[in-house]
């Protein structure tokens, strides 16, 4: 593919901006969904919710800038990583001491990893059949969450309703991926969100957010909730730990990614600068009470749709995300998006989610055993149903081991590297 500016080359300002923009307003859409979906577990107040967001923002704002410069120094966008939602969700009742705590320490866990080089070691475990159940139960696992929120119970309108906007939100969707090209496609997760939300409150305008909090300060509840107090309860640590080696993975496929389509030079030392940013990222995420990133695997596309593969082009996104951190009503403004859209476009991201699972999975294997089959779909099924459990079933799990035997996706995890060892595949390292 030809580009128009290189890696390290400089587009005019102008340009640099306009591109600049673009990737902002693609990261602070997935930024939203995201951040929302959490600060909504965790906070019943808009006011906290929405400084929640101001705390992403301003971690996503300073890790872009990092990696930039110091990390891997590509054109990738860190957001908030769905695999650590997946933590939250099945860790709630511990208390955010302990759940940020634990944030904190697989931070300091993923550094030590890309730092050292011990990654590699690591890596020949997390076979194709391994990997592809990451990415798949990291969608499964999700469902609960996604269901929830667009059924939406508290909005006053009919859940039948909900569901049916929700699966034509969905399809419209689909169906504009197969049609639109270019910058329109790069760009359609913010066109369903707008359009999704005007007419979802134009048919229930009663549904609508009361938008953000009157005289909301700028800068000083920022500091609310920093530096939490230190809390471990080993259930939660161990279920944290396997969520954390999947955001390594991931991290390291985002970079392998840009790294081929670029053919860029250096690779291995990309790969240790650019996962220890991502891990002090994390750290510093534990440390403020919010979710950590992950390098998103988008930025191919985005590359190839504005035919600019210039890391330049990304420092007015750092800028506008951190300016955005310390504007919290217009925080409060974009975030207020009715749940039943959000739930419909993290549907919508978890499908493509399943997508790079099944790619992984099939892609360029011409020996995929009966076998494969068997560790990647006892796994999916085993961290499905547990992600499906009734409340009162994990009430009755010890509190130790409710994060461990109550989280699907470890359930999941675990299973696929037990199962692979046991039928003797080929590690990711020899393929």
């Amino acid at each position: 593919m030809k580009l128009q500016y290189g890696l390290d080359e400089r587009p005019p300002f102008i340009k640099t901006w306009l591109i600049g923009i673009q990737w902002a307003a693609i990261l602070i859409s997935s930024v939203i969904i995201l951040g929302k979906v959490v600060g909504a577990i965790q906070f019943s107040e808009p006011l906290n919710q929405i400084i929640y967001l101001q705390k992403i923002l301003f971690i996503c704002a300073v890790t872009l800038f990092c990696q930039l410069f110091w990390g891997h120094r590509l054109p990738l966008l860190p957001g908030p990583a769905a695999v650590l939602l997946v933590g939250v969700i099945a860790s709630q009742g511990f208390g955010m001491d302990v759940i940020y705590s634990c944030v904190t320490i697989g931070g300091i866990f993923v550094t030590v990893l890309g730092a050292s080089g011990l990654f590699k070691h690591l890596r020949r475990f997390f076979t194709s059949n391994v990997i592809a159940v990451v990415l798949l139960l990291i969608a499964f696992t999700i469902a609960p969450m996604i269901q929830k929120l667009i059924i939406d119970s508290e909005s006053g309108v009919s859940s039948i309703f909900n569901l049916s906007f929700a699966f034509i939100l969905v399809f419209v969707m689909l169906i504009g991926y197969r049609l639109l090209t270019g910058i329109w496609q790069s760009t359609l997760i913010i066109w369903a969100v707008i359009g999704g939300s005007l007419i979802y409150l134009l048919i229930f305008p009663e549904s609508g957010s009361q938008g953000p909090p009157a005289n909301v300060p700028w800068f000083r509840d920022f500091f609310r909730n920093m530096f939490l107090p230190f809390s471990i309860q080993p259930g939660v640590l161990i279920s944290f730990l396997f969520c954390y080696i999947a955001l390594a993975i991931n991290d390291l496929g985002s970079i392998q990614a840009v790294n081929e389509m670029l053919e860029t030079t250096d690779m291995d030392r990309r790969i240790s600068r650019g996962i220890s940013v991502t891990g002090l990222a994390n750290t510093a995420s534990g440390l403020l009470g919010v979710i950590g990133p992950v390098d998103y695997t988008i930025t191919p596309g985005i590359i190839a749709a504005t035919r600019c593969a210039s890391r330049f082009t990304l420092v007015p996104t750092a800028i506008i995300m951190f300016v955005l951190a310390f504007l919290p009503s217009l925080i409060g403004f974009i975030g207020s998006v009715p749940s039943v859209v959000i739930g419909a476009i993290l549907a919508y991201v978890m499908m493509t989610q399943v997508s790079a699972g099944l790619m992984v999975a099939f892609q360029k294997r011409e020996d995929f055993r009966f076998e494969d089959g068997l560790v990647i779909g006892a796994s999916i099924l085993l961290g499905t149903l547990v992600a499906f459990l009734p409340v009162e079933v994990l009430g009755g799990l010890p509190p130790f081991l409710r994060p461990v035997l109550g989280n699907g996706f470890v359930a999941g995890v675990v299973s696929a590297l037990v199962m692979e060892q046991l039928l003797g595949k080929k590690t990711f390292s020899e393929k």
